[in-house]
């Protein structure tokens, strides 16, 4: 048995049985620091093992899952990094407590949603068969920087991989667009159709909007949202490249957003698997959310409905999808700002709350429940129309309180704040 496996499964078991919490990054840190080539190690044991890497700054959860949900329909074994610790140590803790105890990995498949910031680090240590790059958005500022900082760090990694290497990436998106132009890897573009990008302006939320060949502002034809859509530099001439989508697939979610993720599932699925654009088609048709993102909770007898909201483009999107299905919701907003939401919360001011003006009710809460408060009150919504309660528990009660039995309590949620919201209504942590 390899000493580092052993140890890793040793913490794994004690981390389960003791502390009673999932063993998701804590037996990857062990282990790395005992042996920084095991990944390496064990992934050359196990050659016929197919891995799958997804990375972008909304969507890595859903997109796996839908992935791992049309594979498993055909026979595929399959794991992922279900609890979502995204960071090495949590892919390193995925593969210890998947590997058996001679170090043989029996499943077909790993598909594995990675940070944006740690691509270049997972990469260093595992070769995928493909990669996903869904999007890139502007998200902890304080850690990560600009948009334009994360695209260079991909570049340079996608560098490491072997030509054959799939890339599926947003040709929608222009600095996936560029990535995927100069890559030596076998590039795929995914997109949505034209008729879904209905913008007529570009929001606060835009990042890329200048040419990566020449730095020239570019020109938008369609808006999706933010800065994804039909784009010309009018200098260059770079432009989004003609994208594949998928007409017949009904998205099995409600928002723009998941049509990109849906798509890029699909294309991966047909690239790296070969499987009909039918057969993907009815197996989506069964597809449920993950955790906190579109899932619907009953609590006390009436309707939740969370939608995780963690950066300027996620919490818009989550706005036009509540909208979408009520132009008067009842919402809870919940703002954190803990190490896994980051620190920096001026964000919010890039967020559309003035799209909010015709809710019905609203209950602000979280650590930062008063800097919410605020911003919405800079939205010009009717005072009348929110409060603000800081202690998580109390404003779920109040909001359930407010709540007729016909409607649905919409939830928006920073990350540290939706697994304590699951917590209270479900009676149970993923983590």
């Amino acid at each position: 048995m390899i000493p580092a496996l052993t140890l890793g499964k040793s913490s794994s078991y004690l981390i389960k049985k003791l502390l009673k919490r999932s063993a998701s990054t804590w037996p990857g840190h062990l282990v790395l620091k005992m042996d920084p080539n095991f990944t390496k190690k064990i992934l050359n044991k196990n050659s016929n093992l197919k891995i799958i890497l997804i990375a972008g700054t909304n969507g890595k959860t859903t997109t796996t899952k839908a992935i791992s949900h049309v594979l498993r329909s055909q026979g595929k074994r399959i794991f992922t990094n279900e609890a979502g610790a995204n960071l090495l140590n949590g892919i390193v803790s995925s593969l210890i407590n998947h590997t058996d105890h001679f170090g043989a990995i029996n499943y077909d498949c790993a598909i594995f949603e990675v940070d944006e910031n740690s691509l270049p680090i997972v990469i260093s240590h595992i070769t995928p068969s493909s990669i996903i790059l869904l999007n890139l958005f502007r998200d902890q500022l304080d850690r990560y920087g600009e948009v334009n900082s994360i695209s260079k760090k991909w570049g340079e990694a996608l560098k490491k991989l072997p030509k054959d290497t799939k890339l599926i990436t947003n040709g929608d998106d222009p600095q996936l667009r560029f990535l995927g132009e100069n890559s030596s890897l076998h590039s795929f573009y995914f997109g949505i159709d034209e008729k879904y990008m209905t913008k007529k302006r570009l929001a606060n939320d835009s990042d890329s909007l200048y040419c990566p060949h020449c730095n020239s502002l570019l020109t938008f034809s369609k808006i999706a949202y933010s800065h994804q859509g039909m784009f010309k530099c009018p200098k260059c001439g770079f432009e989004h490249r003609p994208t594949a989508t998928f007409p017949n697939l009904k998205n099995p979610l409600i928002g723009t957003f998941n049509f990109y993720n849906m798509n890029a599932a699909a294309l991966l699925l047909q690239k790296e698997f070969g499987i009909s654009e039918e057969s993907i088609q009815k197996t989506l048709s069964t597809f449920s959310p993950a955790f906190g993102r579109q899932e619907k909770i009953e609590y006390k007898g009436k309707n939740i409905f969370l939608l995780l909201s963690k950066n300027p483009t996620g919490f818009n999107q989550s706005i036009q999808a509540v909208l979408s299905q009520n132009i008067k919701p009842y919402l809870l907003l919940s703002l954190n700002d803990r190490i896994p939401d980051g620190r920096d919360i001026s964000w919010i001011w890039d967020v559309d709350f003035e799209e909010l003006e015709s809710a019905s009710n609203i209950t602000i809460t979280g650590d930062r429940a008063y800097d919410m408060g605020l911003r919405i009150k800079y939205a010009d919504i009717d005072e009348k129309k929110y409060t603000i309660e800081p202690n998580l528990l109390q404003a779920i009660e109040k909001a359930i309180s407010m709540l007729p039995m016909s409607e649905t309590l919409y939830v928006l949620p920073t990350y540290s704040s939706m697994l304590e919201i699951r917590k209270i209504l479900k009676g149970q942590s993923i983590l």
